[in-house]
């Protein structure tokens, strides 16, 4: 058994959208790097993966994800598509017996989605996780509520500041790194089911859509001059990214 400590770097950009709209609701964010940091049960790293995927569904990279992550969209012309690097990431995992360990719930989230996209088989995936996000917090006697992200964990845990964030591989070599500085054994597993739904919850609330243009209004008057295309895209974005709580502090 061993511990696989993935992350990913994905990319949305409606302007350049290749299929149909309903089809993209499927899966928004399109995965473009998946990075990964395989440890044996002694915390020994013995494999990593690192691989960057050409899009699919989008045939641009977003300028705000580039100047994130320095992913740019030339840089991704000639790597594979996203079912040839999914298989050769089950080939990395090898094991489908290990537990996955991520910072934060969106990375499980966004792999499945991203594999059910392309309806691929998702049972040869480890359906075992540790999000290590929360238990970072609880280390710090903190409330376990209040995450903190990645970097600020690094700082605080005094690790070498090795690599520039924002890239999957780097990212999972800071998680995996973290997760042997706290690792207790009430860090537990628990079972990911994408098609779960908590019914013991209250009531579900009428979905409600954010009026995009009233908002860019909004900006255009309190800035006194009209926003350009990128920006607007810009601003979407952002909304659609901080609906995943991935840059919670």
């Amino acid at each position: 058994m061993h511990y696989i400590i993935f992350d990913l770097e994905f990319n949305q950009d409606l302007s350049s959208l290749q299929v149909p709209a309903e089809a993209s609701a499927l899966c928004p964010f399109e995965i473009i790097q998946i990075g990964a940091v395989k440890l044996d049960s002694q915390w020994s790293t013995v494999a990593t993966f690192n691989r960057y995927i050409k899009p699919m569904i989008y045939s641009k990279i977003s300028p705000f994800i580039t100047e994130l992550t320095a992913i740019t969209t030339a840089q991704l012309t000639n790597e594979e598509a996203f079912p040839e690097v999914y298989h050769d990431f089950l080939e990395f995992i090898e094991d489908v017996d290990s537990v996955f360990c991520t910072w934060g719930k969106t990375d499980m989230k966004e792999l499945f989605q991203n594999v059910a996209y392309h309806k691929l088989n998702q049972r040869q995936l480890p359906r075992l996780y540790i999000n290590l996000q929360p238990y970072a917090s609880l280390h710090f006697d903190l409330p376990e509520k209040r995450l903190l992200r990645l970097r600020s964990t690094v700082e605080e845990l005094g690790l070498p500041l090795t690599y520039p964030f924002h890239n999957a591989l780097h990212d999972a070599y800071y998680t995996a790194e973290i997760f042997k500085k706290i690792y207790s054994p009430a860090m537990l597993p628990k079972l990911y089911d994408p098609i779960y739904v908590n019914v013991n919850i209250l009531p579900r609330q009428p979905k409600r859509k954010i009026d995009f243009d009233a908002l860019l209004l909004q900006f255009e008057k309190m800035y006194q001059r009209q926003m350009t295309a990128e920006e607007k895209d810009i601003l979407k974005i952002a909304y659609q990214m901080g609906k995943t709580q991935q840059f919670l502090k």
